[in-house]
């Protein structure tokens, strides 16, 4: 690096030099205090969730004349990756997922196309269909959850107390929204016994329309007065269930009242469709969302102090209770860096103090802070914040950021030892070392780039590891050229010339051993650069071995408990399975907080919770434990007494949280077909193949039983005898049976809908439906056994579809110890001859951790090619010759010879994670490559031989080798120790260590291979002046 020399001018201008450290380290310590603080980054689903009701409809009328219409428009979308549909009777929900290349900046639009498509074909669905109804907002996670219960307050005026609350906690700073969950649709009911209005002669309809009429909210004019113009109303809104009681109804001449054939009283949505429980009791949550890039720490302080305002104020009775957390897990992070970066610092300024001097080791170490000012100072203008990624990021950096100061430190006080002055010797560094850091620097971070650049779930969720990495590296690179010389002048003690300069220097017992040892590797390069290619060979098969994994369990402290019961199941008795575990798990002692959703999934308090479709056979309980330790205990606990049978009418399955994007089974596969005779066939076949492999458990089908249900059938002729068309008696049956929702009573900021139905013991008892009287148009009542009869029949109580093909999905757990996508791939061998003889039509695809890791991959592989070109176009620019360049990009893999024993000896799975551990030591190989050659280089340009001149830069840049590789491996020692970030923390232990030996060892052999070829002449004419 010719021209300019940053070194001279820093130590020249000393004042601004020491003035930008000043500034730098300020401007630093304000960013970190500015910077937000979350527990993972925003990450977006991509996903919506559709609804629709059509009262009276089966399953397959709901697949086919709803849904199927619906998914065709879907497939009409953009970016469209699936739809999954499960039709029920008169009740269709539909997840619709869009592809994992979508950009965030895409998916508001995408919403809105989705919308406007369905909206525009809600028109031609069949009459009666109520909907489509639409959710999109999954990509919001709750920073903190609130339970609200009072066992003596009816629901409403909980209700009522939530949306103050909600109002309270709403104008704090930092608060995003705040939504009230688990809150039950009021309804008035209007009850009648349907023998009392056969003995009168009153149909149901006649109490609709009677209602109906008196509740209209209508305009009745108004009147142009001298002064302000005075509107008329008229009063006759229900606002009370007396005037509901007081509706007159007219018939056959008399004028009664509507509680004489009547009763009239408060409730809820009946069934319930989703019900939140704390502690065992009906709660409302309030759940609390922050702002992007705000501090959670410091909302957390607020929310605190809101807590104990609302505390004090409670009446008597009310509980509120904070059921989870951001917080407390984003402190934990943030304490865990802290702990790191100072951990880190302090092996730096030990191995530099150890092998260099405390002054020496004061220098290098006082470029961690100033490095690390500047990444703060950038990630706060680009908008960046502390999170789980970006503090892994820096801990990565942290390892490797010490590396150019180390470099330039050491070259440094060579100098100082071969007799150059101060100023010379601080700005040696520049001209012979400045630019391969430079270049190395930028291998490094290019390795990166897929990551950073990758459109995929995995990729918008680790992608802040580029863009942190390559601000320290580049930071660190400009630390080591600009503010390491000038502190080298200030602060290296006076360090005397050593007589004989240079050669002396390296004539110590240590260097003469290493020297030997190089010389033996360079005379056998061809044995050496076999075995190291053989070691290289059987790494890469022993890949085989290694345990695979997408993302790693989490280590928050909740467990989960999901209930699944037999599909069609009646929601009060997945209700009853539900209270019976959460009355078990309180009886445990490690249980904290037992919170209860049925009906639907839990709120999203962590980032890789999957949105749930409403669906009544289904509960998820969250349980709270002091730890990770209590909470495995429980864990076991939980899964023996469910093997004992404590809870045989359902399907309970015991989990816990996991990190990245969502999974909710380890082992999944999906079974699709047209016929679903058959299907139910091949997917029981595929269930018992999956049950036999030892490694998983509980394998089950998503759905496929048939349940009874009773079809009226009806007797035409007496039908028209009687006076009755076929749609009478649907709609008077739906209205004993259901009820109608009539009209609105308007509460406050609430409307509540008015039901009128049957009585309730006349509604829920089989036996009594042929007594059902109908009221034909003449008034004459009909018991219903005489207009038809009831036949029992066998129906689908759900039917589900992926991409408008009837699926159904095997899914499994696994056994503890053993990772999801090893034995997935373990039972997709042994499903290879069922899946060789299936009929025409019919597949069987892997879903579950395999199918999202390939997602992964495969937008990871599609950016590898500009990768691997970026690459090998900065290394040309630096060695200008192609066989450098070649062996240069071939050490890049060698890192696998240190990751897999390592991954093997501590028992750690390759993952997401451990990707990019050998990313980073590919570049880390690199750079010592690429300043090794460069050496080499500068030996020659001395007129050394090629074969010394090997030997010697070897020699001559040990000592920054071996520190600069210490350095980073017992900087990593401490992430070792993170569950999310110890498979990375490991490879790249060990693939330093190992790299380190290879640059020392293998790589001089090489260099004499491939140089030797290049140079032949010139060793040639060396021999001969030589002899």
């Amino acid at each position: 690096m010719r021209g300019i020399n940053l070194s001279e001018l820093a130590v020249k201008h000393r004042a601004v030099t020491l003035f930008l450290i000043i500034a730098i380290l300020a401007a630093g310590i304000f960013s970190f205090g500015k910077l937000g603080r979350a527990e993972d980054p925003s990450f977006t689903v991509k996903v919506m969730t559709i609804t629709a009701a059509w009262p009276g409809a089966t399953a397959q009328e709901m697949q086919e004349q709803v849904a199927d219409r619906l998914e065709k428009r879907l497939q009409e979308l953009d970016y469209y990756d699936r739809v999954e549909t499960i039709a029920q009777p008169g009740f269709v929900s539909m997840r619709m997922t869009y592809k994992e290349s979508t950009r965030p900046s895409e998916i508001q639009d995408l919403f809105y196309q989705t919308r406007k498509k369905l909206s525009d074909e809600a028109a031609k669905l069949p009459q009666g269909v109520i909907g489509p109804f639409f959710n999109d907002e999954y990509s919001d996670v709750y920073f903190a959850l609130y339970a609200l219960e009072a066992e003596h307050l009816p629901h409403r005026q909980q209700v009522q107390m939530a949306e103050e609350l909600r109002q309270g906690l709403l104008n704090l700073p930092g608060v995003k929204k705040v939504n009230i969950l688990g809150e039950q649709a009021q309804r008035v009911f209007v009850e009648f016994s349907y023998e009392r209005l056969a003995t009168l002669g009153i149909k149901p309809d006649q109490i609709f329309a009677a209602l109906a009429a008196q509740n209209a909210v209508a305009p009745s004019g108004f009147v142009e007065t001298a002064g302000a113009r005075a509107y008329i109303r008229i009063d006759g809104a229900f606002d009370s269930l007396s005037l509901i009681e007081n509706v007159p109804l007219e018939v056959n001449g008399r004028v009664l009242r509507i509680a004489d054939v009547a009763t009239v009283s408060r409730g809820y949505e009946d069934p319930p469709s989703y019900r939140i429980r704390h502690q065992g009791d009906p709660a409302l949550m309030l759940g609390v969302i922050m702002e992007k890039h705000w501090n959670g720490l410091e909302l957390d302080k607020s929310l605190k102090a809101q807590e104990a305002k609302i505390q004090a104020d409670l009446p008597l009775g009310v509980n509120f209770a904070k059921v989870s957390d951001q917080a407390k897990n984003i402190r934990l992070a943030v304490n865990e860096f802290m702990l790191k970066f100072f951990v880190a610092l302090a092996v730096v300024m030990v191995i530099s103090l150890l092998a260099l001097g405390f002054r020496v080791g004061l220098v290098v170490a006082a470029a961690v802070p100033l490095t690390l000012s500047v990444v703060f100072v950038i990630m706060l203008l680009t908008g960046r914040e502390f999170d789980r990624i970006t503090l892994g990021a820096l801990i990565i950096s942290l390892g490797l950021l010490v590396d150019d100061a180390i470099i330039a430190i050491e070259m440094m006080v060579v100098k100082l030892e071969e007799g150059f002055d101060r100023i010379h010797a601080a700005t040696f560094a520049w001209s012979s070392t400045a630019a391969p850091m430079l270049t190395g620097t930028l291998v490094t971070i290019i390795g990166f780039l897929p990551v950073g650049f990758a459109r995929s779930g995995a990729g918008e969720y680790a992608g802040n590891i580029f863009w942190i990495v390559g601000f320290a590296l580049i930071s660190s690179w400009l630390v080591a050229v600009v503010f390491t010389p000038y502190l080298g002048v200030k602060l290296l003690p006076q360090i005397k010339p050593v007589p004989g300069g240079h050669d002396a220097i390296y004539a110590g017992r240590y260097y003469q051993k290493l020297r030997s040892l190089v010389h033996a590797c360079v005379r056998r390069r061809w044995l050496v650069t076999g075995l190291v290619v053989g070691a290289f060979v059987l790494c890469v098969a022993g890949m085989g071995v290694v345990k695979k994994q997408f993302f790693p369990n989490s280590d928050r402290s909740e467990l989960i408990l999901e209930v699944y019961m037999p599909p069609g199941s009646a929601f009060k008795s997945t209700e009853a399975v539900a209270a019976r575990l959460e009355k078990a798990l309180l009886q445990e002692p490690q249980t904290t907080l037992v919170d209860t959703y049925v009906g639907g999934g839990a709120p999203r308090f962590f980032l890789s919770l999957n949105p749930e479709l409403p669906d009544p056979a289904f509960a998820k309980l969250i349980v709270q434990t002091p730890d990770s330790h209590a909470r495995d205990a429980l864990k076991l606990r939980m899964r023996e007494r469910i093997a004992a049978g404590e809870f045989a009418s359902a399907r309970v399955r015991v989990t816990q949280l996991l990190f990245g994007p969502p999974v909710p089974f380890p082992v999944v596969f999906r079974v699709s077909g047209p016929n679903l005779d058959v299907l139910r066939g091949v997917s029981e076949d595929v269930r018992k193949v999956v049950a036999a492999n030892t490694l998983t458990k509980d394998a089950f089908l998503d759905w496929g039983e048939r349940t009874s249900g009773y079809r009226l059938v009806l007797d035409q002729d007496r039908l028209r005898l009687l006076g009755f068309t076929p749609n009478e008696v649907k709609s008077q049956l739906n209205a004993l049976l259901s009820g109608n929702p009539i009209t609105e009573v308007r509460e406050g900021n609430r409307t509540v809908s008015v039901v009128a139905r049957a009585q309730g013991s006349q509604r829920e008892d089989l036996g009594n439906l042929n007594n059902m009287t109908l009221t034909n148009s003449a008034g004459t009542s009909v018991p219903l056994a005489q207009v038809g009869h009831f036949q029992a029949v066998m129906e689908e109580p759900i039917l589900k579809r992926r991409n408008r093909a009837t699926t159904v999905e095997v899914r499994a757990d696994i056994i503890d110890g053993v990772q999801p996508p090893d034995v997935e791939m373990a039972v997709y061998k042994d499903l290879q001859p069922l899946i060789a003889k299936l009929p025409a039509g019919y597949q069987i695809d892997i879903g579950g951790p395999v199918e999202e890791s390939a997602k992964a991959n495969v937008a990871l592989a599609a950016l590898f090619p500009i990768m691997i070109l970026l690459t090998l176009t900065v290394i040309m620019f630096q060695v200008r010759s192609f066989g450098v360049m070649f062996m240069v990009f071939a050490t890049a893999p060698l890192g696998l010879i240190g990751a897999v024993p390592t991954l093997l000896l501590f028992n750690q799975p390759f993952g997401f994670n451990a990707i990019l551990g050998l990313i980073g030591i590919g570049g880390i190989l690199m750079r010592n490559t690429l300043i090794f050659t460069d050496q080499i280089r500068q030996n020659q340009d001395h007129g050394m031989p090629i074969h010394a001149a090997i030997i010697e830069a070897t020699v001559r840049r040990a000592r920054p080798v071996i520190l600069t590789a210490l350095a980073a491996a017992l900087a990593f020692i401490p992430l070792t120790l993170s569950v999310f970030w110890s498979s990375l923390a490991y490879v790249l232990i060990g693939g330093v260590l190992v790299g380190t030996v290879l640059t020392l060892l293998f790589l001089p052999a090489l260099c004499s291979l491939v140089l030797g070829r290049e140079k032949t002449r010139v060793v040639e004419t060396s021999h001969i002046t030589a002899g």
